[in-house]
C-alpha cells in the first residue's frame, strides 16, 4: 500500500511539473483582460471536473476579491441542475453546455472548458459554439489533451495518464491562477 501511495503522489508532482508555465500565465492574461473588460466566464466539465469548475468558479468569485475593484464575473454552468438536466432529458446530454451558452454568451467572453480526455462530446461541442461566438476558450485537458487542446485558444495540459492525477492537476492550475490573478488585481 505504501508503495501506491508514494507513486501517486510521486507522479502527482511530476504531472504539476510538466504542466507549461506559460500557458498558465497565458490563462491570468486572459482572465485579467475579462475582468478589465467586464465580460462573463463560464466554466464547464462532467463529473470530477464539474466540482472543478464549482470550485475554479468560488476562488474566482471570492478569493481573487481586491478591495475597491470589481469582482471577476464567472459562473460554472454545471451548477444549475434543474437546467442542465431539463436540456439532457429534452435534447440530450451533448447540449446541457452550449444551450445556456447560446443564451448567454457574448463575443469576447471566456468559456474555462475542463475534460480530462479532451473528448466529452458536450465540452467540446460547448468549446466549438464558444470559439464560433468569438469567446476566448481556455482548455484544461489531460494528457494528450484530444479535440479539446485542439479548439482551446489556450490549454493547459497536465501531462498524467491517471484521471486523478490529472484531476489534481487542474486544482493546482485554478490554485495558482486565482492566486495570481488576486495579486494583479489588487494592484490594477
Amino acid at each position: 500500500m505504501a508503495d501506491a501511495i508514494d507513486r501517486y503522489f510521486d507522479e502527482v508532482l511530476e504531472a504539476i511539473r510538466g504542466i507549461d508555465r506559460s500557458s498558465v500565465r497565458a490563462v491570468v492574461d486572459a482572465l485579467f483582460e475579462a475582468w478589465r473588460q467586464d465580460r462573463q466566464i463560464f466554466i464547464i466539465g462532467n463529473g470530477g471536473s464539474a466540482s472543478t469548475a464549482s470550485h475554479m468558479m468560488n476562488d474566482l468569485c471570492k478569493f481573487t476579491r481586491s478591495p475597491g475593484r470589481r469582482p471577476i464575473r464567472a459562473i460554472a454552468l454545471t451548477d444549475n441542475v434543474p437546467l442542465l438536466t431539463a436540456y439532457a432529458n429534452d435534447q440530450g446530454y451533448e447540449d446541457v453546455f452550449v444551450e445556456p451558452l447560446r443564451a448567454f454568451m457574448r463575443e469576447g467572453d471566456v468559456l474555462i472548458a475542463i475534460s480530462g480526455s479532451g473528448n466529452s462530446p458536450n465540452v467540446v461541442r460547448a468549446a466549438a459554439f464558444a470559439a464560433e461566438r468569438g469567446a476566448c476558450v481556455v482548455g484544461l485537458c489531460g494528457s494528450p489533451g484530444g479535440k479539446l487542446a485542439e479548439l482551446a485558444t489556450v490549454r493547459i495540459i497536465v501531462p498524467a495518464r491517471h484521471i486523478g492525477q490529472q484531476e489534481d492537476g487542474h486544482l493546482a492550475v485554478n490554485h495558482a491562477v486565482a492566486t495570481a490573478l488576486r495579486e494583479r488585481l489588487a494592484s490594477a
